[in-house]
């Protein structure tokens, strides 16, 4: 029968004959397994006794207190027993363990959140005033870096009369806060815009969000009335119908080039700007 700790104490002292039946620090090692109910009891809320002085299977009802000041009154097998396989520090206490508990939600009425405004775009007031789709030479577009897009470009003129000097063309709607797009090789009388793509030194440019921006432009350009041509260099895959993909750029490159615009614009057109043909 499980008894106050007076009358657990009293009677332990009447059957041992003891004023103290178990001195201090006898069941030390034993309540070490459970530092958090050791933190929970306090001697004095319990008449003096220790803790230590307590056997673990003792039927007597002890009064603890958990780090939220919830005093309440269990055995010490109920104590140890109560998280189960649960060791959240809620679960050794009966009123911190249901407080714990999921509570249901009461849905009230829905209430829109109102969206921040979106500061407006400002958009680079350098490009000129020009129909949709006019190529044109840019002073915001970034000087040529790759020195075999350089070589692809001299290779291009030297077997295409079109004309050169342009590096950009105009466009309907914003890209990147402007409204013209830079191709890396402009070929107006054809309409065709030319890309020559690479991972380059570190791996990271044209793939991932680079790529998807590339898209964009691809985008941009078709809705302009152009088409665009992929050179895709190493392991890049071909991101639209006429890309081409090359382990490198060779002398040879440029004849694949000139055949894709063949089945771009038609033999007849392509032909008709053919140098010495």
């Amino acid at each position: 029968m499980t008894e106050s700790v007076q009358s657990w104490w009293a009677r332990r002292q009447f059957s041992r004959g003891r004023d103290v039946p178990y001195e201090t620090g006898t069941y030390r090692a034993a309540w070490a397994a459970y530092p958090e109910l050791i933190r929970q009891y306090h001697p004095e809320l319990n008449h003096g006794i220790a803790l230590s002085q307590v056997p673990l299977a003792a039927d007597v009802l002890l009064c603890w207190e958990c780090r939220m000041g919830h005093r309440f009154a269990a055995t010490p097998t109920e104590q140890r027993e109560r998280p189960g396989r649960v060791r959240r520090q809620s679960s050794w206490c009966p009123e911190c363990s249901t407080l714990a508990r999921p509570q249901p939600v009461i849905l009230g009425e829905a209430r829109a959140i109102p969206r921040r405004p979106k500061p407006p775009t400002t958009l680079c007031a350098k490009t000129p005033d020009l129909p949709s789709g006019e190529a044109f030479l840019s002073v915001c577009a970034p000087a040529p870096a790759s020195a075999a897009e350089a070589r692809l470009r001299r290779a291009l003129e030297s077997r295409l009369a079109v004309t050169t000097g342009v590096n950009a063309v105009k466009v309907a709607r914003p890209f990147f806060r402007h409204t013209e797009v830079w191709p890396d090789i402009l070929l107006p009388e054809l309409r065709v815009a030319i890309e020559y793509d690479t991972v380059g030194r570190h791996g990271l440019e044209h793939v991932g969000k680079r790529q998807d921006a590339d898209l964009r432009k691809d985008r941009a350009l078709r809705a302009a009335g152009w088409e665009v041509l992929r050179i895709r260099i190493g392991k890049l895959e071909p991101l639209g119908p006429h890309d081409l993909q090359m382990p490198s750029f060779t002398p040879r490159s440029v004849d694949r080039v000139i055949d894709t615009l063949r089945d771009i614009r038609g033999a007849l057109l392509v032909d008709a700007y053919l140098i010495g043909d």
